[in-house]
């Protein structure tokens, strides 16, 4: 039986200020990448959001990010190896904090936005993340994009990864999420969505922006929090799975 996990991006309000549809969300999900700060969240928020987590027994996963609150870390920077391992134990440490004293135990480590897109292609990057990570808990599961150099440094590095596919983007022919400033580059139908998870799970492969076809593997997919359609497009897809005999499951229980 081919088995998968479900994720999404959450604990993104900051403040006064709500981002995304957490709530609506995390009961269709098996796992959720919290924001730790930087990019995203604030302590309280991060508290309730792991507090839902834990209530809903959805497993719990760090979202390190750039210290970009402006632009949502989505936006590059040029930072040092030793920098970026101090960025993810700053964040995954503050954020584990919440998890242990909620009485739960942190599952896996996905980086946000400019940081992850930059460690997909930059392998003293994403060593340096994984170096970050595995520092804190060796036995924290590195999630990266499918095909990655944060995948290959954090199966060099000694951790168990968990290669992630995108339900709501396109992909380029080098196998890399498109810009989100080209037209076209996030999925909002959720049929086709679903068609293309469908083909990810079951076949490894997908569909590029301009036709062609890359291959990958789908450990964990991806919905994006703050996608408007996010709770259609999960719930959907989650149906769409379970239709096609598909266990949705976290990663910690495969």
């Amino acid at each position: 039986m081919a088995r998968v996990d479900l994720n999404s991006d959450l604990g993104e309000s900051f403040g006064i200020y709500k981002i995304g549809n957490d709530e609506a969300v995390i009961s269709y999900v098996t796992s959720v990448n919290i924001a730790c700060g930087f990019h995203a969240g604030d302590p309280l928020v991060m508290e309730d959001t792991v507090k839902k987590a834990l209530e809903n027994n959805v497993a719990v996963g760090a979202h390190p990010g750039f210290p970009d609150l402006l632009g949502f870390g989505r936006r590059n920077m040029v930072i040092s190896p030793r920098e970026a391992k101090a960025y993810i134990i700053y964040q995954v440490s503050a954020l584990n904090g919440f998890v242990k004293a909620l009485g739960g135990e942190m599952q896996h480590v996905k980086p946000h936005g400019a940081l992850y897109n930059m460690a997909a292609k930059d392998y003293k990057l994403a060593r340096a993340i994984a170096e970050g990570v595995f520092a804190v808990d060796r036995e924290i599961i590195l999630m990266g994009l499918a095909g990655s150099q944060l995948i290959k440094a954090g199966k060099e590095i000694g951790l168990r990864t968990a290669s992630e596919v995108f339900a709501d983007r396109h992909y380029t022919s080098e196998g890399v999420l498109v810009s989100r400033e080209i037209a076209g580059s996030v999925i909002h139908d959720k049929e086709e969505a679903a068609e293309r998870v469908l083909e990810m799970v079951l076949q490894g492969q997908v569909s590029a922006l301009d036709g062609g076809k890359i291959n990958l593997q789908a450990d964990s997919i991806c919905v994006h929090g703050d996608n408007q359609e996010a709770k259609e497009l999960v719930e959907h897809i989650r149906k769409v799975l379970n239709d096609a005999g598909i266990k949705v499951m976290a990663l910690k229980q495969r």
